[in-house]
């Protein structure tokens, strides 16, 4: 069993009352005695969140993990099938996968898109080659398009919000000045469209996902219209999927701002973090007590403790 997204979830509503169980017992008794089991975390691109809640997780577990920065600790890997190894790469993926299964009894893998190429990123070049040649599991610490870890935190943290009501859930684009991945969008959106939620995703013309991952969630280009009585507004900023990696707006108006937060039902903020402030979100709601991204950030946590239990046992 690989975790790659939700698709490989037999049942996501179990797995998350079966998270919220596992996180208060861990509450209650404290970290599990050392089980002799190991996880390695590779990580090709940066990370506060991931890296430290899967090493808390294993902790939890009583696992041990072995962090690997990649592009600086590694050779570099080549993922070509039948490439001459002539050029810049030192280390077939085919021997490392290989060398890393016999060595521990998981493995963990974050690396970004490139923004330049559809077709590279949405084939998942890096994460399909490591599900391909390893004999152990793969968890998806992030990668081109999916970021599982991340969606599974946050429903568990609306579900802790909202234990018994349908809530509304609006995905709302922000301004950012870089260029960024599709990939937490898109993820939250697939575990999303397997919830009991209304669903809506609100952005400017242009910044449409690809038709995947839009599930049941209704489109609706005017923001203001689409965050009315919602109760959770989870931002985010994403570059276009059309015209791939462009950023096609920077308006200032898609800032979420108390005036904003004002059309909602007492709605909760959330984002995946890092976040900038008065850029996506205004200090006035990332201060205030609608805001609700360190609890989800702390489900990191639970969510990883889960996945790792479900891989490893």
């Amino acid at each position: 069993m690989n975790y790659f997204s939700v698709n490989d979830v037999d049942d996501p509503n179990k797995w998350i009352d079966e998270a919220l169980a596992l996180k208060n017992e861990l509450e209650l008794k404290g970290p599990k005695s050392k089980t002799g089991k190991s996880i390695c975390l590779l990580f090709f691109n940066s990370s506060l969140r991931t890296r430290l809640s899967m090493q808390k997780a294993a902790f939890n577990l009583g696992v041990e993990s072995f962090v690997f920065n990649v592009g600086s600790d590694g050779w570099q890997l080549e993922f070509g099938d039948g490439t001459m190894m002539n050029g810049n790469t030192s280390e077939h993926i085919i021997e490392a996968a290989g060398v890393l299964s016999s060595y521990f009894d998981a493995i963990g893998v974050r690396a970004f898109p490139s923004l330049t190429s559809r077709e590279d990123d949405y084939s998942e070049k890096i994460l399909s080659q490591f599900i391909k040649h390893c004999s152990i599991p793969v968890i998806n610490m992030e990668s081109a398009t999916l970021h599982p870890l991340q969606s599974f935190a946050d429903v568990i943290t609306i579900k802790e919000l909202f234990p018994s009501k349908k809530p509304k859930v609006v995905v709302s684009w922000a301004p950012h000045p870089k260029a960024l991945p599709q990939a937490v969008t898109n993820s939250f959106m697939q575990w999303a469209g397997k919830m009991d939620y209304d669903l809506v995703i609100t952005h400017p013309k242009g910044y449409e996902l690809a038709p995947e991952f839009m599930a049941n969630a209704t489109l609706e280009y005017d923001q203001d219209k689409a965050l009315a009585n919602a109760d959770i507004v989870y931002v985010k900023n994403w570059s276009s999927y059309k015209d791939y990696g462009r950023i096609l707006s920077q308006d200032e108006s898609w800032t979420i701002t108390n005036a904003k937060m004002n059309l909602t039902n007492n709605g909760k903020f959330m984002h995946c973090l890092p976040v900038r402030r008065n850029v996506i979100v205004a200090d006035e709601v990332l201060d205030s007590e609608s805001s609700v991204v360190i609890h989800q950030a702390g489900n990191r946590v639970t969510a990883a403790n889960l996945v790792i239990q479900k891989l490893i046992g």
